[in-house]
C-alpha cells in the first residue's frame, strides 16, 4: 500500500513539477512577448499611423490633423527607440562646416553616410541617416512628396528652397551648361534633437533641401510617397548660385536677397553612402 502510494506521489509530484514548469515557461514567455512590444510600441505605433494616413498618391484625408498627429508621434522619438546609441560629438572623423582646404577635403568624405531601412511600402518610407560630423547629404528634391525629419541625435544644418512659380529660367553662363532656375530660400538654420519634427511639402517648406553634419547625428525621416522613378519621382541633385550670378538685368523680385539659382547636376561622386541594419524593434506588418 505504501509503495502504491508513493509511486502515486511520485506521479503527482512530477505532474506538479511540470505543470509549473509550463506555467513559469509561459510566463516568461508573456513576460518576453510583453517587453517587446513595449519596447516596439512607438515604432510601431508610428508605422501604424504612416498606414492610415498615408496612400501611394500622396493624398491623405484631414490632412491638418494627420500631419499633427505625425508630428507629435515623431517629436516623441529617441535613438533608443530605433535601437540606435548617441555618439560621442567628440570624435575627429570631421571638420564641422567649416575650416575645409584642399589638404583636408578628403578626411571630410572618407567616412560615410549610413541609411537604415526601416520599413517601405507603395504609400511611404520610414529610414535613418546616420551622419558622421561634416558629411553632407546635397541639395536635392522630393518631387510630389511630402517629407518629416526628426533628429534623433546631435546637430545638423539644413538649408532648403522652393522653386519660385511661375518658373523662371535663365541660361547658363558657359557653353553647354544646364539653364538655371529661379528658387526662393525656405529653410537655412540648424535644427537639433530638442527641435521638432520638420516638413516639407511637395511646393513649400523646403522641398529641395541640404543636410550637413554639424556633429555626429542622425535623423529619421519619413517620405510620402517614396521615391519612384517610374512614377516621375527621381531624385534630382542640385548647385546652388546667388541670386546675382544670373540676374543679367532682370526684373527687381522683392526679396531678391534670398533667392538663388538652382542648376540640375548628376549625382556627386563624393556621395559617399553604404547600407546599414537596421537594429531596432521590428515592425509587425
Amino acid at each position: 500500500m505504501f509503495s502504491k502510494f508513493q509511486k502515486a506521489s511520485d506521479k503527482e509530484r512530477i505532474f506538479l513539477q511540470n505543470k509549473t514548469l509550463v506555467f513559469t515557461t509561459c510566463f516568461q514567455k508573456q513576460m518576453h512577448m510583453a517587453k517587446k512590444t513595449s519596447s516596439s510600441s512607438k515604432i510601431q505605433t508610428l508605422y501604424e499611423l504612416c498606414r492610415k494616413t498615408f496612400t501611394p498618391s500622396g493624398t491623405h484625408p484631414s490632412s491638418s490633423q494627420a500631419i499633427h498627429s505625425v508630428c507629435s508621434l515623431l517629436d516623441t522619438v529617441g535613438p533608443a527607440d530605433v535601437g540606435l546609441k548617441e555618439e560621442s560629438q567628440d570624435d575627429d572623423r570631421g571638420l564641422g562646416i567649416f575650416g575645409l582646404t584642399g589638404l583636408n577635403r578628403a578626411a571630410r568624405w572618407a567616412q560615410p553616410l549610413t541609411y537604415l531601412d526601416i520599413y517601405e511600402c507603395d504609400s511611404f518610407t520610414m529610414c535613418i541617416f546616420c551622419f558622421p560630423t561634416s558629411s553632407v547629404i546635397p541639395l536635392h528634391d522630393h518631387p510630389g512628396m511630402t517629407v518629416f525629419s526628426k533628429v534623433l541625435y546631435g546637430s545638423m544644418h539644413v538649408k532648403a528652397y522652393d522653386w519660385i512659380e511661375p518658373a523662371c529660367f535663365r541660361e547658363a553662363n558657359r557653353p553647354g551648361s544646364r539653364p538655371v532656375r529661379l528658387a526662393k530660400l525656405a529653410v537655412d538654420k540648424v535644427l537639433t534633437r530638442e527641435c521638432g519634427t520638420s516638413i516639407l511639402y511637395p511646393k513649400s517648406g523646403g522641398n529641395l533641401h541640404c543636410f550637413t553634419a554639424i556633429t555626429p547625428c542622425a535623423v529619421l525621416d519619413i517620405l510620402t510617397p517614396p521615391y519612384r522613378e517610374g512614377a516621375g519621382r527621381k531624385c534630382t541633385y542640385y548647385v546652388d548660385y546667388p541670386y546675382s550670378t544670373f540676374e543679367n538685368g532682370a526684373e527687381i523680385i522683392d526679396g531678391k536677397e534670398d533667392n538663388a539659382w538652382l542648376a540640375e547636376i548628376d549625382t556627386p561622386d563624393d556621395l559617399y553612402m553604404r547600407p546599414g541594419v537596421y537594429a531596432g524593434p521590428s515592425i509587425q506588418v
